[in-house]
């Protein structure tokens, strides 16, 4: 079992999960963070440390997220040479974008 970042992330991406997995299993794109599922040891620190609760073991996932499990790890993937691993400062707004709902069309695979 792997656990897996879901939509409330897209837009925030607090950091404070990433720092203290100690694997380096978070990945980071530009406006989202997930989970290197080969990485995840499944140790649910990073759970309580999402303020917008988006992190759920793979077999928890509320079932209206349940694609991000394959998108978490097409991501992870995908963006497999940026490891983050420490606290960055948050996203500009993110406290706002916290709150909005069917964020997954604001979601950017790709850095500019």
């Amino acid at each position: 079992m792997a656990y897996i970042v879901t939509e409330p992330c897209i837009n925030c991406k607090y950091t404070n999960c990433a720092a203290v997995c100690p694997v380096d299993a978070f990945r980071e794109g530009p406006n989202f963070l997930t989970i290197d599922p080969l990485e995840c040891i499944d140790c649910d620190a990073c759970v309580a440390e999402c303020p917008v609760e988006a992190i759920y073991p793979d077999d928890e996932v509320p079932m209206e997220w349940e694609h991000y499990i394959e998108l978490n790890e097409r991501l992870a993937e995908k963006w497999s040479d940026r490891i983050i691993n420490m606290t960055k400062d948050d996203l500009p707004d993110a406290d706002e974008w916290a709150e909005v709902e069917d964020k997954l069309d604001h979601l950017q695979e790709e850095w500019d």
